[in-house]
Formats: C-alpha cells, sequence, structure tokens
C-alpha cells in the first residue's frame, strides 16, 4: 500500500515528537511542526533516514560533539540552528 503525502507527514510528525528521548522530542518536535511540510522531497527523504538513527548519535550530531555522517549533515545543521534560535527566544 503506497503511503500519502499527508499520511507521510503525519507519521514523520509523530515520529519527530516521540523519540526515545525528551531532548530529541524538544528538538524534532518543534522543527517538524514549523518546517516538515516545507521540505524537500530531497530533504524529506533525509529526514525519514534521520528518523531512524538512535538519539544518542542525533544529539551528539546536532550538538556538534561527534561529526555526522555527510549525508544527514546539511538538514542536520538546519535543525541544529532552528534548536539554538528557539532556545534562545527568536523563534
Amino acid at each position: 500500500m503506497h503511503e500519502t503525502a499527508e499520511a507521510r507527514l503525519k507519521r514523520m510528525a509523530m515520529r519527530s515528537w516521540r523519540r526515545g528521548t525528551k531532548e530529541m522530542d524538544l528538538v524534532l518536535g518543534p522543527f517538524a511542526d514549523t518546517h516538515l511540510a516545507g521540505l524537500t522531497e530531497a530533504d524529506l527523504k533525509v529526514y525519514d533516514q534521520l528518523l531512524d538513527e538512535n538519539d544518542q548519535d542525533l544529539i551528539g550530531w546536532i550538538l556538534g560533539q561527534t561529526p555526522s555522517p555527510a549525508p544527514l549533515a546539511p538538514l542536520l545543521a538546519r535543525i541544529a540552528d532552528f534548536a539554538r534560535m528557539r532556545l534562545a527566544g527568536r523563534i
């Protein structure tokens, strides 16, 4: 069965808010709510791959503690920038 675009976005948003750790819920959830619908098809594919990653790896990549895989790096940088601006109260 083929997943509709709407169902895909709903699934990805839900997975963004229901991670394994609260920290990643608070990083990916707001990003998904704000940006998911506007991502390109290529970025959606990368985001879907990102959702399969371990939260411990994701947080290290987003915080810049460890280098991220090259295919995920541009989107992770956008997510990190969004999270920083949100924490600073600029969003």
